[in-house]
């Protein structure tokens, strides 16, 4: 069997904390480990291989999380996020027909690991005797944030129901027939191929298409840009499983979560004896049931007189908020809409290491870069700005224009705005510089490639 780790969503809900570049399934909050990190443990008694789909400005750091738990996957790269009924297709045709495929989400926690083992044992079952089998969860509460799976006799799936109002959640709870729709499916390759051929034939086609001109390398394949905007945007539920009729769902109390909002991450957390969770440098004084999260351990957040609310620090963005009102937070995020904030952190992971903004003001930018042993930057120029570099640790090989040089701890650089240069850490320790950017433009565009070791343009 193969688990489709599907890597796709931005968890908006979590914003600050979660970004384009950095979403909530490559966040550490459990054990100083990912989400992404769980879900391949997990299922690494489940299936005997792995294929993991994501888009490619994450492909570096999704490799880095695979590499820390010495964990070997085959990885789909995709420039566009087109849902999950695009993603699956694609995944599915680079298999053998007859191979059953088990499709998770990456950024779900599921606690209970046996029980969740005994669910995928059921749904090998009925994946193998063709038919598309996914998984419900026995609901615990009324909750108006997931979607609903109608159960009739035989496991068989009656209909899909969308995300209900309160009264709707509070009958669904009551009935046994109601399932929350975990999304997580079982099937036989064939069998969904065969099912897309006649609900979302379009997609199928397009989908064919696009591997068709993909680059393929060793354990990757590469989507190509112009191919994948071709294909329409749906979920596997919308395109095939709605309309299949010959679906299963099996029930399961696996203590799952999809981790949605604050709320959610708050009631999976420890709590202190005043039902504080705290991830953060913080004191409280008469301050109850609150969320601290902050990403700078040296700066203290101190609460008096708190009761139920949630405080994110990110250093560039703070979230102040109600337990309970979480969910809009995605109304802020949609709100700021393509604003540099909802990309990246003030650290930014890049391939070869990565680099933290300290100070952005009109006319300079202040940035320290780490680059990893053995890697080094793109061959680049940049039009608006000039360059200052101050190596800190580490000696750094630096290229500007045809001269090569080593520029060791407490020397600098200079390159001017226009010239073509190249930094490499040929080292066996991190090379550690501070950049200053001086220009009347300083932002990450800025940038003019020639020639780059991990295939970016």
């Amino acid at each position: 069997m193969t688990n489709i780790i599907l890597c796709g969503g931005s968890g908006s809900r979590l914003f600050p904390l979660s970004r384009k570049l950095m979403p909530k399934q490559f966040i550490k909050f459990f054990d100083n480990k990912s989400f992404f990190q769980l879900t391949l443990e997990r299922n690494l008694q489940c299936a005997e291989k792995t294929l993991v789909v994501l888009n490619t400005e994450q492909y570096f750091l999704a490799l880095d999380q695979v590499a820390e738990i010495d964990k070997k996957c085959n990885f789909l790269l995709e420039p566009l996020a087109k849902n999950t009924a695009p993603a699956i297709a694609l995944a599915c045709l680079t298999l053998p027909l007859d191979e059953i495929v088990l499709v998770t989400p990456s950024d779900h926690l599921i606690k209970d690991v046996k029980a969740y083992q005994e669910a995928v044992s059921k749904a090998q079952t009925f994946a193998k005797e063709g038919f598309l089998v996914t998984f419900g969860i026995i609901p615990q509460y009324p909750e108006t944030g997931f979607g609903y799976i109608k159960m009739g006799e035989n496991f068989q799936v009656e209909s899909f129901y969308e995300k209900p109002n309160l009264s709707q959640a509070q009958e669904y709870c009551q009935s046994k027939n109601f399932l929350w729709n975990a999304g997580i499916f079982c099937f036989k390759v064939e069998t969904l191929l065969q099912e897309m051929q006649k609900y979302c034939p379009e997609i199928l086609s397009k989908s064919q298409k696009a591997l068709e001109t993909a680059k393929r390398e060793e354990n990757l394949i590469r989507i190509d840009f112009d191919s994948m905007k071709e294909i329409e945007e749906q979920s596997i539920d919308y395109a095939v499983m709605e309309k299949s009729k010959i679906c299963k769902v099996i029930p399961s109390q696996m203590s799952w979560s999809d981790v949605g909002s604050f709320d959610a991450l708050y009631q999976e957390l420890e709590k202190d004896e005043q039902g504080n969770a705290i991830l953060a440098h913080c004191m409280s004084l008469d301050s109850h049931h609150n969320l601290i999260i902050s990403h700078n351990q040296n700066k203290l957040i101190s609460l008096v007189g708190m009761q139920d609310c949630i405080v994110i620090d990110t250093g560039d963005a703070l979230i102040v908020s109600k337990r309970g009102q979480s969910q809009r937070i995605k109304e802020i995020v949609k709100a700021l809409g393509d604003n540099e904030i909802c990309k990246t952190h003030l650290t930014t992971h890049r391939p070869w290491g990565t680099y933290t903004i300290l100070e952005d003001s009109q006319g300079y930018k202040l940035k320290k870069i780490v680059v990893k042993p053995g890697k080094r930057l793109s061959l680049q120029k940049h039009f608006h700005r000039n360059e200052h570099w101050i190596v800190v640790s580490g000696t750094a090989t630096v290229r500007v224009g045809d001269e090569t040089k080593l520029v060791r701890p407490n020397e600098s650089t200079y390159i001017k705005m226009g010239e073509v240069h190249r930094l490499s850490n040929e080292g066996k320790i991190p090379v550690v510089l501070i950049e200053a950017q001086v220009g009347e433009y300083t932002q990450e565009d800025d940038i003019i490639r020639f020639n780059d070791d991990f295939g970016r343009e």
